[in-house]
C-alpha cells in the first residue's frame, strides 16, 4: 500500500485530499510541525510527496531540495502560484510535477496515479540483469537464468519479478504488485494476482526454482 506525505498549511485543504486519497486505499500523514518536513519525511519514508509552496517557516523549495538530498521520491508540488517561472523553479530543483490552485481531485488523482506508476514499476529498473542468489532476471530480454537454464516470462511475470528482486528480501505488499501490473485503464484485481503469482512458482518450479516467493499472510509477498 502506498503511503503519501501531505505538505500543505491550509488544513481544508490537506484534509480534503487525505480523506479522498484514503478512499483509494492509499495511507496518508499530513505535516503538522513545518518546522520539522524532513525529519517526518526520513521518519514516514512515503511513497509520493504532496508539497506547497507557500509554507511557514521555510517554502516548498526549499524542502524539496532537502528531501533531493535522502530521496529520489516523486514529489508533486500543489500551490495557487501561476507564474511560469515558480513552475520551472518547482521542476528544476526536482519536482515531478505541478498542479494550480484550485484544482479538481480528479487531476489530483490522476496525476498521482501517474507519477507511482511510473516510479514503482519494472520501468524505473535502469539495470537490464539483476542479479539473486544463483538467478538472474534479465528485463529487456524478459527472461530469467538459472545455471544453463534459460525461462521466458510473460509481460505481467516480468513485472512482478522486477518489484520482488527490487525489493529482496523485504516484504511486498500486495497492492503494490498490482498496481505494477496495472496500465492505462486494465485494472488487475486482488484474485487475478493470485493467479499471476501461482502461474509464476509453477513455471519456475519445473526449472528447480522452489519457494523463492514466499507468502506473507495478510502482508504480500517476499523473495527469499
Amino acid at each position: 500500500m502506498f503511503s503519501i506525505l501531505i505538505v500543505e498549511d491550509e488544513t481544508k485543504i490537506s484534509a480534503i485530499v487525505a480523506s479522498r486519497l484514503q478512499t483509494w486505499g492509499y495511507v496518508t500523514h499530513i505535516i503538522e510541525d513545518f518546522q520539522k518536513v524532513e525529519e517526518a519525511f526520513l521518519t514516514i519514508e512515503p511513497h509520493l510527496v504532496i508539497l506547497d509552496i507557500n509554507l511557514p517557516y521555510f517554502n516548498g523549495f526549499y524542502w524539496c531540495e532537502r528531501i533531493r538530498k535522502h530521496s529520489n521520491v516523486p514529489v508533486l508540488f500543489l500551490s495557487s502560484r501561476t507564474a511560469e517561472m515558480d513552475m520551472m523553479m518547482a521542476l528544476n530543483i526536482g519536482g515531478d510535477d505541478f498542479i494550480q490552485k484550485p484544482f479538481s481531485m480528479e487531476m489530483l488523482v490522476t496525476k498521482i496515479h501517474t507519477l507511482l506508476r511510473r516510479s514503482y514499476t519494472y520501468h524505473t529498473v535502469e539495470m537490464d540483469i539483476i542479479q539473486h542468489r544463483d538467478i538472474a532476471l534479465h528485463i529487456k530480454k524478459m527472461m530469467v537464468y538459472i545455471e544453463d537454464k534459460e525461462i521466458e516470462l510473460t509481460r505481467n511475470e516480468l513485472k512482478i519479478l522486477c518489484v520482488l528482486f527490487t525489493h529482496k528480501n523485504q516484504i511486498v505488499q500486495r497492492d503494490q504488485i498490482i498496481r505494477a501490473l496495472w496500465e492505462d485503464e486494465n485494472f488487475i484485481d486482488d484474485n487475478t494476482l493470485t493467479v499471476n503469482i501461482n502461474r509464476l512458482r509453477r513455471k519456475l518450479s519445473d526449472y528447480g526454482i522452489e519457494d523463492y516467493i514466499q507468502t506473507k499472510k495478510g502482508q504480500g509477498y517476499i523473495l527469499v
